[in-house]
């Protein structure tokens, strides 16, 4: 079917990928539903190596991967919100002051920043390399050592079936058993025996059974096939038996600044024997003969995210569907509530409708009960707590607190939402959603009054209905009176008007 103009509304987009050892910057042109790409930058920032003992970034390395950043935002100048997506890795996850660097970085870029999960990372990493390898049926079993951490994926063509993250990461791994550049075998062992430990809690889900060819997909894969095919230790694909051989070279040569080896590029070595005793152990603990490498990295698969959301297929909007599915959700009265919660808060909004808080507002009308099937006592604060701590595909770290902020505040006392909504927006979504599930607390449909508008005021907002409709309602009208209270308690003004 040829396309429209309008399957594609961008033809040009835009990801970044703020890794823990590379910030990389991609923009692609859409065409046919393909990617091409038009432009590549990439910096050796090294985020993760300015981590202090105590998770702290250290202000060389926070000045450093800034400047990246701005130059970046220089070249993503003139491209809208939507063509855009930046996401941050491993470093970015862990760091103490992560808030401070982000605020600082999103000034410069132009555009958020969104700190993504171990395995969104993965599912990202799988969509990457599947859209760059023949879309063929084996099962597959990916990997991605980055600078602080690695995925583990096994899929096949365009799925993700099972994803993981592990904190093995050649920056981090290089400084804690090569510190100050000093290769020895015994450190050899010791991060190769590390790193099998860590691997081992997962080997019995990635078991030799389960995928029928081994992919890499990092510059570390990459930077090992190009050693061993130079060197003449393998041909084309990564081996164990080459991988040795290449050890045994890094021994000799003793410390990092001394390897001259055949393929290794320079600002790939101060990492390498880190990448390579994780891969080594890779091998060994999950029974790898030999590995490819893809050509598909985190970078193409947020681009090819980031164009399923232009043609509706995102894949937020599955992962809602699949929790409604898995904790039990009453469709039903999901659907009776997100209509009129989506009402109101457009009747607040006007033409200023934020179209990623409405979006935002829809997913929570739809995943508002599902702490139901924890306890009914306080099932609010165990649904915020499932969307806030669990692996979502397609959210960032942001999207799942802001959706968990809005469930939270969907009942009880709103004491606890004073702290964690600032934005006018976002109150306007808390009310909607608040008082759509005040009007159907009973569970059924209902004849809604024909007189029925949420108004903006100062400091507050005024529900508009009819009269004779709320005094035929009675169990409601009291409802609304309680939560007149609750809103009282922080300031805000809720105020109930007869027509």
């Amino acid at each position: 079917m040829p396309l429209t103009p309008s399957d594609f509304p961008y033809t040009v987009l835009a990801a970044a990928d703020l890794g823990s050892n590379s910030f990389r910057l991609q923009i692609a042109r859409v065409l046919d539903r393909q990617l091409f790409t038009l432009d590549s930058l990439k910096e050796t920032v090294r985020l993760g190596a300015g981590l202090d003992a105590d998770k702290v970034l250290d202000e060389t390395t926070r000045q450093r991967a800034l400047a990246c950043l701005a130059r970046f935002g220089e070249r993503l100048r003139g491209f809208e919100p939507a063509q855009v997506r930046v996401v941050g890795t491993n470093t970015l996850r862990v760091a103490r002051n992560a808030p401070e660097f982000m605020r600082e970085a999103e000034a410069l870029l132009g555009f958020p920043i969104e700190i993504i999960a171990g395995r969104e990372e993965a599912r990202l990493v799988y969509l990457g390399a599947a859209h760059a390898m023949p879309n063929t049926p084996e099962s597959r079993l990916v990997v991605d050592i980055g600078g602080g951490s690695t995925e583990f994926i096994l899929g096949s063509q365009f799925s993700a079936r099972v994803t993981e993250s592990l904190p093995l990461g050649c920056v981090s791994y290089t400084m804690r058993y090569f510190p100050d550049g000093k290769i020895t075998r015994s450190a050899m062992r010791s991060a190769v025996l590390a790193a099998r430990n860590e691997i081992q809690r997962i080997s019995h889900t990635y078991t030799r059974e389960q995928w029928q060819l081994a992919i890499g997909t990092s510059g570390t894969a990459r930077s090992l096939r190009d050693m061993l095919e130079l060197n003449d230790w393998s041909v084309r694909d990564i081996t164990h038996r080459g991988m040795v051989q290449l050890s045994e070279a890094f021994i000799r040569a003793g410390c990092i600044d001394a390897l001259a080896i055949n393929g290794l590029k320079p600002d790939r070595a101060a990492v390498m024997p880190g990448g390579l005793a994780i891969m080594m152990a890779v091998f060994e603990e999950l029974g790898i003969e030999v590995m490819c490498v893809g050509e598909g990295a985190l970078r193409d698969g947020v681009l090819h995210d980031l164009m399923g959301r232009q043609r509706n297929h995102d894949q937020r909007e599955l992962t809602v569907a699949a929790f409604a599915r898995r904790y039990h959700v009453d469709e039903a009265q999901a659907d009776r509530i997100q209509p009129l919660a989506e009402q109101f808060y457009r009747q607040l909004s006007g033409e200023d409708c934020e179209p990623d808080t409405l979006r935002q507002l829809r997913w929570a009308a739809r995943l508002h009960e599902i702490g139901l099937t924890i306890a009914h006592t306080a099932y609010h604060k165990h649904a915020a707590y499932i969307l806030q701590n669990a692996d979502m595909p397609g959210f960032s770290r942001r999207e799942q607190s802001e959706l968990a902020t809005l469930v939270l505040g969907h009942r009880g006392d709103m004491g606890k939402m004073q702290a964690l909504v600032e934005e006018p927006d976002r109150w306007y979504a808390v009310v909607a959603l608040r008082l759509a599930v005040l009007f159907y607390r009973r569970r059924m449909l209902l004849d809604l009054p024909a007189q029925l508008d949420l108004q903006a005021r100062a400091r507050g907002f005024a529900l508009v209905l009819d009269g004779a409709w709320l005094d035929s309602h009675p169990l409601t009208a009291s409802a609304f009176e309680q939560d007149v209270a609750q809103w009282q308690k922080i300031g805000f003004k809720l105020e109930l008007v007869r027509r």
